[in-house]
């Protein structure tokens, strides 16, 4: 029986990844923490304390604060930390840079003092591809866990700045630390701000879906239940100190993700799509090497992303209570990056 601590529980991976656990380990015990910032959701948990009432408890708190992060951690007997935590939508970040360098950077700092004062046995930190930059779009290049950092926005530069802070931890105060770079996830429960909910729920409003002129930028697409998966392996058998790449290998660009939804829900293409300007910065193509995890650990993705797509997509179209309410959190105007990005503080 292990005791584990997942910080952003209440985030789209998190909730997800807490689902499984409980599922897959049943005789673990959760406890979800999270702020329940803008883009968290309790109802994403909703089922999570009537199927496992003994077994999952929820801390609202900030990772920034040392105080209760500790005071969590050793009233929960926690002996890993899964840590999703983050701010993370790039748009977002190019307005309001500051408070992804503080939770990102700074909140990760102040959630490792604590970890190690607990004397935790795992922090496995989640991070993402584009803290290495981005790739021509027509190039047979990937990234690899030794690919150097070369993030190009506020985001990509605060999550490569927690990376550089874990693994600092670890080689300085000893920290057992592993770190996991994820393609872009897509599944059930994620804020419609992130590109494949947001499309669909704009398309589901009768909206177009808002498409930047670079529509052909590709993207690598994993399912969020592969994800929680390779996080589970690396957990039981990575090694201490180690990164590794989680991809699928699989690459569409937004145009391809538009034109299946456009599928999906049998909308008419040419009323269904607008195009506006570029947000800065927007990065051309991920594509990670995966090897290290799929040789040393034996991890494969198992979702066939068509049927995962569709999947995901009328899990939007069907669960409308659930989103619906969060449309008043959006206050990102993709339309409007001229006017927006001078006002960065």
């Amino acid at each position: 029986m292990r005791s584990i601590l997942v910080t952003g529980g209440a985030g789209f991976i998190g909730s997800n990844f807490i689902r499984y656990w409980l599922d897959a380990h049943p005789n673990d015990h959760l406890v979800g923490y999270d702020l329940l910032t803008y883009a968290a959701n309790s109802a994403s948990l909703a089922d999570v304390s009537g199927r496992w009432p003994d077994r999952y408890a929820f801390v609202q708190g900030d990772i920034g604060d040392y105080d209760l992060a500790l005071r969590t951690l050793r009233q929960h007997a926690i002996e890993v930390v899964v840590h999703f935590a983050a701010e993370s939508h790039n748009s977002r970040a190019v307005v309001q840079p500051a408070a992804f360098f503080q939770t990102n950077v700074v909140g990760t700092v102040q959630l490792m003092r604590a970890a190690l004062d607990a004397n935790v046995e795992r922090f496995h930190h989640v991070s993402t591809c584009e803290v290495y930059g981005d790739l021509p779009l027509d190039s047979d290049e990937m990234f690899t866990e030794s690919s150097p950092l070369v993030p190009k926005t506020p985001y990509n530069a605060s999550k490569a700045g927690a990376d550089l802070a874990v693994n600092a931890f670890h080689r300085t105060y000893g920290l057992p630390i592993t770190v996991s770079n994820c393609a872009n996830n897509y599944g059930p429960y994620q804020f419609p701000e992130k590109v494949i909910p947001h499309f669909v729920v704009s398309a589901l409003q009768g909206k177009p879906m808002t498409l930047y002129r670079s529509s052909r930028n590709k993207r690598e697409w994993l399912h969020v239940d592969d994800h929680c998966r390779a996080i589970d392996l690396i957990l039981s058998d990575g090694d201490i100190g180690e990164t590794y790449n989680v991809g699928s290998g699989l690459e569409i660009d937004v145009e391809g993700i538009a034109d299946r939804i456009v599928h999906v829900l049998g909308l008419d293409a040419a009323a269904s799509k607008v195009y506006v300007p570029d947000r800065p910065s927007h990065d051309r193509r991920y594509l990670l090497d995966s090897a290290k995890l799929r040789d040393s650990l034996g991890w494969a993705p198992d979702v066939d992303f068509e049927d995962g797509f569709r999947r995901t997509v009328l899990w939007y179209r069907d669960n409308g209570d659930w989103w619906l309410p969060l449309l008043a959190r959006l206050d990102i105007d993709e339309r409007g990056w001229h006017s927006a990005v001078g006002k960065h503080a």
